[in-house]
Protein backbone atom coordinates (compact mmCIF):
# COMPACT_ATOMS: atom_id res chain seq x y z
CA UNK A 1 0.00 0.00 0.00
CA UNK A 2 1.72 3.20 -0.97
CA UNK A 3 0.68 5.41 1.46
CA UNK A 4 1.94 3.17 4.05
CA UNK A 5 5.01 2.66 2.34
CA UNK A 6 6.04 6.12 2.19
CA UNK A 7 5.39 6.63 6.04
CA UNK A 8 8.40 6.93 8.23
CA UNK A 9 6.97 7.39 11.58
CA UNK A 10 3.79 6.37 13.01
CA UNK A 11 2.43 8.67 15.56
CA UNK A 12 -0.05 7.39 17.95
CA UNK A 13 -2.54 9.64 19.86
CA UNK A 14 -2.39 8.08 23.56
CA UNK A 15 -4.96 9.48 25.92
CA UNK A 16 -2.68 8.28 28.72
CA UNK A 17 -0.58 11.23 27.43
CA UNK A 18 -3.07 13.42 25.73
CA UNK A 19 -5.79 15.21 26.86
CA UNK A 20 -9.16 14.72 25.20
CA UNK A 21 -9.26 18.35 24.59
CA UNK A 22 -6.08 18.40 23.28
CA UNK A 23 -6.24 16.13 20.69
CA UNK A 24 -7.07 17.84 17.42
CA UNK A 25 -4.26 20.30 18.08
CA UNK A 26 -1.92 18.07 18.71
CA UNK A 27 -2.94 15.76 15.78
CA UNK A 28 -2.03 18.62 14.00
CA UNK A 29 1.46 19.51 15.47
CA UNK A 30 2.20 15.82 14.79
CA UNK A 31 1.11 15.90 11.04
CA UNK A 32 3.03 19.20 10.30
CA UNK A 33 6.20 16.99 12.02
CA UNK A 34 5.64 14.49 9.13
CA UNK A 35 4.19 11.59 10.62
CA UNK A 36 2.62 9.53 7.64
CA UNK A 37 0.37 7.51 10.05
CA UNK A 38 -1.85 8.92 12.98
CA UNK A 39 -3.38 6.43 15.42
CA UNK A 40 -5.63 7.04 18.17
CA UNK A 41 -5.26 4.73 21.16
CA UNK A 42 -8.03 5.48 23.76
CA UNK A 43 -7.89 2.46 26.42
CA UNK A 44 -10.80 2.10 28.64
CA UNK A 45 -12.98 4.86 26.80
CA UNK A 46 -16.50 4.00 25.80
CA UNK A 47 -17.46 3.67 22.28
CA UNK A 48 -19.94 7.20 22.01
CA UNK A 49 -16.61 9.03 23.22
CA UNK A 50 -14.45 6.52 20.59
CA UNK A 51 -16.80 8.12 17.68
CA UNK A 52 -16.51 11.50 18.81
CA UNK A 53 -12.71 11.70 19.22
CA UNK A 54 -12.80 9.81 15.58
CA UNK A 55 -14.98 12.18 13.60
CA UNK A 56 -12.40 15.25 15.51
CA UNK A 57 -9.25 13.68 13.92
CA UNK A 58 -10.54 12.41 10.63
CA UNK A 59 -11.13 15.48 8.70
CA UNK A 60 -7.48 16.90 9.91
CA UNK A 61 -5.77 13.07 8.88
CA UNK A 62 -7.72 13.18 5.64
CA UNK A 63 -7.14 16.91 4.47
CA UNK A 64 -3.56 16.40 5.26
CA UNK A 65 -3.27 12.57 3.73
CA UNK A 66 -2.20 10.73 6.73
CA UNK A 67 -4.17 7.54 7.32
CA UNK A 68 -6.44 8.07 10.73
CA UNK A 69 -6.17 4.22 12.83
CA UNK A 70 -8.10 3.37 15.35
CA UNK A 71 -6.28 1.20 17.75
CA UNK A 72 -9.19 -1.65 18.10
CA UNK A 73 -12.92 -1.38 17.32
CA UNK A 74 -13.21 -2.27 14.32
CA UNK A 75 -16.64 -1.87 13.75
CA UNK A 76 -16.18 1.70 14.81
CA UNK A 77 -14.09 2.40 11.77
CA UNK A 78 -16.70 3.67 9.28
CA UNK A 79 -18.41 5.40 12.03
CA UNK A 80 -15.77 7.35 13.54
CA UNK A 81 -14.22 8.13 9.86
CA UNK A 82 -11.28 6.30 10.11
CA UNK A 83 -9.33 4.49 7.80
CA UNK A 84 -8.37 1.55 9.47
CA UNK A 85 -7.74 -0.43 12.62
CA UNK A 86 -4.56 -1.62 14.49
CA UNK A 87 -5.74 -5.04 16.15
CA UNK A 88 -3.57 -6.72 18.94
CA UNK A 89 -2.13 -10.81 19.10
CA UNK A 90 -5.02 -11.29 21.77
CA UNK A 91 -7.39 -9.15 19.91
CA UNK A 92 -9.63 -10.62 16.37
CA UNK A 93 -7.95 -12.33 13.14
CA UNK A 94 -7.07 -9.69 10.51
CA UNK A 95 -9.62 -11.12 8.02
CA UNK A 96 -12.36 -10.86 10.76
CA UNK A 97 -11.13 -6.81 11.15
CA UNK A 98 -11.26 -6.22 8.16
CA UNK A 99 -14.83 -7.47 7.85
CA UNK A 100 -15.64 -5.52 10.55
CA UNK A 101 -13.94 -2.37 9.39
CA UNK A 102 -14.82 -2.61 6.16
CA UNK A 103 -13.45 -4.15 2.84
CA UNK A 104 -10.78 -1.32 2.21
CA UNK A 105 -10.09 -0.72 5.62
CA UNK A 106 -6.66 -0.87 6.60
CA UNK A 107 -5.71 -3.47 9.23
CA UNK A 108 -2.35 -3.75 11.10
CA UNK A 109 -1.50 -6.02 14.01
CA UNK A 110 0.99 -5.97 16.95
CA UNK A 111 4.00 -8.61 16.71
CA UNK A 112 6.54 -9.39 19.34
CA UNK A 113 8.28 -12.03 17.66
CA UNK A 114 9.16 -13.11 13.85
CA UNK A 115 7.17 -16.05 13.79
CA UNK A 116 4.54 -13.60 14.24
CA UNK A 117 5.60 -11.19 12.01
CA UNK A 118 4.98 -13.76 9.35
CA UNK A 119 1.55 -15.34 10.50
CA UNK A 120 0.11 -11.56 10.17
CA UNK A 121 1.65 -10.88 6.79
CA UNK A 122 0.21 -14.49 5.66
CA UNK A 123 -2.72 -13.74 7.51
CA UNK A 124 -2.84 -10.64 4.76
CA UNK A 125 -2.09 -7.74 7.29
CA UNK A 126 -1.41 -4.57 5.88
CA UNK A 127 1.56 -3.51 7.98
CA UNK A 128 2.66 -4.89 11.32
CA UNK A 129 3.94 -3.17 14.34
CA UNK A 130 7.32 -4.68 16.18
CA UNK A 131 8.07 -4.88 19.41
CA UNK A 132 8.26 -3.72 22.08
CA UNK A 133 12.10 -3.11 20.77
CA UNK A 134 13.07 -1.49 24.87
CA UNK A 135 11.03 -0.90 27.90
CA UNK A 136 7.83 1.32 27.23
CA UNK A 137 5.72 3.20 30.34
CA UNK A 138 3.26 2.59 27.50
CA UNK A 139 2.56 -1.41 28.03
CA UNK A 140 4.61 -2.02 31.57
CA UNK A 141 4.28 -5.66 31.44
CA UNK A 142 5.39 -6.48 27.39
CA UNK A 143 8.86 -7.94 27.98
CA UNK A 144 11.08 -5.73 25.91
CA UNK A 145 12.58 -7.99 22.69
CA UNK A 146 15.71 -6.23 21.73
CA UNK A 147 17.10 -5.36 18.86
CA UNK A 148 18.37 -8.60 17.76
CA UNK A 149 15.38 -9.54 15.77
CA UNK A 150 15.24 -6.23 13.62
CA UNK A 151 16.79 -6.71 10.76
CA UNK A 152 15.84 -10.60 10.40
CA UNK A 153 12.26 -9.76 10.49
CA UNK A 154 12.87 -6.81 7.52
CA UNK A 155 14.25 -9.99 5.60
CA UNK A 156 11.50 -12.00 6.15
CA UNK A 157 8.45 -9.76 5.69
CA UNK A 158 7.82 -8.04 2.44
CA UNK A 159 5.32 -5.36 4.35
CA UNK A 160 6.02 -2.22 5.82
CA UNK A 161 7.39 -2.96 9.59
CA UNK A 162 6.87 -0.07 12.06
CA UNK A 163 9.15 -1.06 15.36
CA UNK A 164 7.80 0.18 18.73
CA UNK A 165 8.44 0.25 22.11
CA UNK A 166 10.37 2.93 24.32
CA UNK A 167 11.84 4.29 20.79
CA UNK A 168 12.92 8.04 21.06
CA UNK A 169 14.66 10.59 19.58
CA UNK A 170 17.64 9.66 21.33
CA UNK A 171 17.96 5.99 20.46
CA UNK A 172 16.45 6.44 17.06
CA UNK A 173 19.69 6.06 15.30
CA UNK A 174 20.73 3.11 17.38
CA UNK A 175 17.35 1.19 16.46
CA UNK A 176 18.37 2.20 12.78
CA UNK A 177 21.62 1.10 12.61
CA UNK A 178 19.91 -2.45 13.72
CA UNK A 179 17.85 -2.41 10.70
CA UNK A 180 14.66 -0.14 11.44
CA UNK A 181 13.17 1.81 8.60
CA UNK A 182 9.87 2.40 10.04
CA UNK A 183 9.28 3.72 13.52
CA UNK A 184 6.37 4.54 16.27
CA UNK A 185 6.96 6.97 18.59
CA UNK A 186 4.33 7.49 21.67
CA UNK A 187 5.60 9.31 24.79
CA UNK A 188 8.52 10.95 23.17
CA UNK A 189 6.42 13.38 21.30
CA UNK A 190 3.13 13.39 23.51
CA UNK A 191 5.34 14.60 26.09
CA UNK A 192 7.65 17.10 24.41
CA UNK A 193 7.81 20.47 25.29
CA UNK A 194 7.82 21.00 20.98
CA UNK A 195 6.26 18.21 19.65
CA UNK A 196 6.09 19.20 16.17
CA UNK A 197 9.87 20.25 16.40
CA UNK A 198 10.83 17.02 17.95
CA UNK A 199 8.52 14.74 15.28
CA UNK A 200 10.30 16.89 12.41
CA UNK A 201 13.81 15.87 14.19
CA UNK A 202 12.55 12.59 13.95
CA UNK A 203 11.24 12.42 10.43
CA UNK A 204 14.83 13.83 9.65
CA UNK A 205 16.78 10.91 11.17
CA UNK A 206 14.57 8.22 9.65
CA UNK A 207 14.45 9.30 6.44
CA UNK A 208 18.61 9.87 6.53
CA UNK A 209 18.81 6.57 7.86
CA UNK A 210 16.68 4.99 4.81
CA UNK A 211 18.77 6.61 2.23
CA UNK A 212 22.18 5.37 3.74
CA UNK A 213 20.78 1.93 4.60
CA UNK A 214 22.33 -1.18 2.34
CA UNK A 215 19.43 -3.41 0.60
CA UNK A 216 18.76 -6.91 2.60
Amino acid sequence: MPVLEAAFLYGILDLKYAAEDSVAEMAGRMIRGGVGVLQLRAKEVDEARIVALGRRLAPICREAGVPFILNDWPHLVGVAGADGVHVGQEDLPVAEARALAGSGAIVGKSTHCLEQAVAAAEEGADYIGFGPLFATPTKPDYVPIGLEMVRDVHARVSLPIFCIGGIKRENLQMVIDAGAVRTVIVSGILCSMEPERYTQECVKILKRGHVWKPAF
